[in-house]
């Protein structure tokens, strides 16, 4: 583990590669799993106060999900998740674009009719969150329907946690992020 601050970054998060390939995958991470994507407690009423901008994007499927469920569900280990279309399938949120799922919340966030991107789980992934009283635990979940995104991760020579400086960014903050480079500098010379 690398500790940065009051976060501790497994060490596959600075040593494995990753970039998303969308033209292999199609977004699959959206569609599958055994819930919908995790949620902050935080992000709970933004998904309410946004809902009514980001609905004209979404599907009819999609739509009709939040309107028997909730913008938000609560997952079979208490978490709060999206909600997904027929049972843990895909993401309410899951928009088609030429065969790719994106998301109804970053399309409207493009257009600027919301301010806010996406979940942050969405945005970080394939790192995930766990959160301790005193910290957070950054850690690297591989998933077979990725293997596109660890091809081309080889391939470019980018590791996850340069390919998601932004959303990284946009969790701990730019000062965290130029110190997490620092400890992964020092990793580097170190190993």
């Amino acid at each position: 583990m690398i500790e940065v601050g009051s976060v501790l970054v497994h060490e596959d998060v600075v040593r494995e590669n990753f970039v998303c390939n969308l033209t292999k995958c199609k977004g699959a991470c959206c569609l599958e799993g055994d819930s919908g994507a995790p949620l902050d407690h935080s992000e709970l009423h933004i998904l309410n106060e946004i809902y009514p901008k980001v609905k004209p994007y979404m599907t009819e499927k999609g739509i009709a999900t939040i309107e028997e469920n909730g913008t938000y569900v609560t997952d079979f280990e208490g978490d709060y998740t999206t909600p997904c279309v027929d049972t843990n399938k895909e993401c309410a949120y899951v928009i088609w674009e030429g065969g790719i799922t994106k998301c109804a919340i970053e399309k409207a966030y493009e257009e600027g009719a919301v301010d806010w991107k996406k979940p942050i789980s969405c945005h970080l992934y394939p790192i995930r969150i766990t959160k301790y009283p005193e910290f957070d635990v950054l850690h690297y979940d591989r998933w077979s329907i990725c293997s596109p995104a660890c091809s081309f991760g080889d391939e470019l020579k980018v590791r996850v946690h340069e390919f998601l400086k932004g959303p990284l960014t946009r969790k701990y903050g730019q000062v965290w992020y130029s110190e997490l480079e620092e400890a992964v500098t020092a990793f580097d010379e170190a190993k």
